[in-house]
């Protein structure tokens, strides 16, 4: 099934406009993902469903039509060199200069959950019994309801585990009667999740001492990425850092300072 011109161009700009996300060279893309989800929803045509989209005032039509556009793939451990940092430098850095023991963690774009989960384990697994002397916090934000509701169940195939340590599944994952593993309830505990679009201000309470950013800027043009990127800097500590992905490059005139490829950190007023 076909889209016509003037339903893609119409679709690109409100995407664009209200998530960022550059379509306007992907109709192939539009077409091959959306099409059998299309006709499963009972429309013969693009132009009927589109309009149900858009007619939809809660957005949740919207929004599971961009989760379907956009790729959630993803599994424990990926892109290691992002936790490698976190537990090596990162971590130990926040343990010496964080006082008053507070630390705040976002994972903006966190789809199915594997990624804040891996971080809460890589938080466990450095503090071990001193982990209850924090306030460590890990919000974990998408603009899929869709990838929200399954990331809180926390529930993986096998497969996905597979780049975890056995120690590591064993201790956070209880197995189910169907193969599938659970995280467990107290790693749950340690992860809130909510709806975020990036394109939004950034209105939390308190600034971030990591900002996790991966594989999402890839969907956006350089504009839309640098506009994100300076929201992202505002919204981070002195001191604290960014990870985005290795696939992703980031803007010329970035105000974070390159750290390693795809780590950059907000440094300290005086630091060199």
């Amino acid at each position: 099934m076909t889209i016509s011109n003037e339903d893609f161009l119409r679709l690109a700009k409100i995407v664009k406009a209200k998530y960022g996300l550059n379509l306007f060279e992907k109709k192939y893309l539009v077409e091959s993902r959306l099409t059998n989800y299309v006709l499963d929803c009972g429309f013969d045509n693009f132009t009927e469903y589109l309009e149900t989209v858009y007619a939809d005032r809660s957005g949740i039509e919207m929004t599971n039509m961009i989760s379907r556009l956009t790729t959630n793939y993803t599994y424990f451990m990926r892109e290691s060199e992002h936790f490698l940092h976190f537990s090596d430098v990162f971590l130990p850095d926040a343990e010496k200069t964080k006082k008053e023991k507070e630390l705040r963690i976002w994972s903006a774009g966190c789809s199915y959950g594997n990624e804040p989960y891996n971080l809460a384990i890589c938080l466990n697994e450095y503090f071990g019994d001193r982990h209850r002397l924090w306030d460590s916090k890990i919000l974990a934000t998408d603009i899929s309801f869709n990838a929200l509701r399954m990331a809180k169940q926390g529930v993986y195939a096998e497969q996905a585990l597979q780049e975890l340590p056995l120690p590591w599944r064993e201790k956070y994952f209880n197995r189910n009667t169907n193969g599938t593993y659970q995280v467990t309830d107290e790693l749950r505990s340690n992860v809130v999740f909510k709806y975020h679009n990036l394109m939004d201000e950034i209105g939390f309470k308190k600034q971030f001492d990591l900002i996790v950013c991966r594989n999402v800027m890839i969907y956006f043009d350089e504009q839309t990425k640098a506009e994100l990127i300076n929201r992202f800097y505002d919204a981070t500590v002195e001191g604290g850092y960014l990870y985005i992905g290795h696939a992703e490059s980031a803007p010329k005139d970035i105000k974070y300072e390159m750290i390693q490829p795809a780590v950059y950190k907000k440094t300290m007023k005086g630091e060199n």
